[in-house]
């Protein structure tokens, strides 16, 4: 099947998934360079925009945390121009998760587990003119952070999080530019 014969429902599904593995050139492919994603909120600054771009540094921000990263889609529903899909997402915990707030400055860190997941999203997506412009989600975050450990943190944990979220915010602070 060629691009120009993909459904609605074919592309949210190469959207989802190319969060795993897809390439910048992916992204411009399938994200609309006015798409907006509306889950960026949590995210760090570079994703926070619109277009294929943030989306593909939302894309890199996970792929920091997580290898083996993938998506199964359970089920999807299309009506006009909206895609739902029902999926499982899977991956591993190998690398720092950061959080951050509204300001785009982290806001929590939670180092690597090397513990394994797999938990339930829904993914809403409009489609438009072939490529996605609009995405939200329902995540199973709970369900996430008990598989991974972070909740019920030990106290370790809890200093190690506290470490490495000092870390994370000192490496922002110096990515800032100098005011003059």
């Amino acid at each position: 099947m060629t691009d120009a014969q993909l459904t609605t429902r074919d592309i949210a599904i190469r959207c989802v998934r190319m969060m795993a593995e897809g390439s910048l050139a992916d992204f411009e492919t399938f994200i609309h360079p006015d798409a907006v994603n509306r889950e960026s909120r949590a995210e760090p600054a570079a994703a926070r925009g619109r277009g294929p771009r943030a989306f593909h540094a939302g894309a890199l921000w996970l792929r920091a945390a997580y290898c083996d990263m993938g998506w199964t889609i359970d089920e999807g529903v299309t009506e006009g121009d909206l895609v739902v899909l029902h999926t499982t997402m899977s991956g591993r915990h190998t690398g720092t998760f950061v959080t951050y707030d509204e300001n785009a400055r982290p806001s929590g860190a939670f180092p690597a587990t090397g513990k394994s997941f797999s938990v339930t999203q829904t993914h809403w997506c409009r489609i438009a003119d072939g490529q996605l412009i609009e995405h939200w989600a329902n995540r199973d975050d709970l369900g996430q952070a008990l598989q991974l450990g972070w909740v019920p943190p030990t106290p370790r944990y809890i200093l190690r999080s506290g470490a490495f979220r000092s870390r994370a915010l000192f490496s922002s602070e110096c990515r800032k530019p100098k005011r003059k």
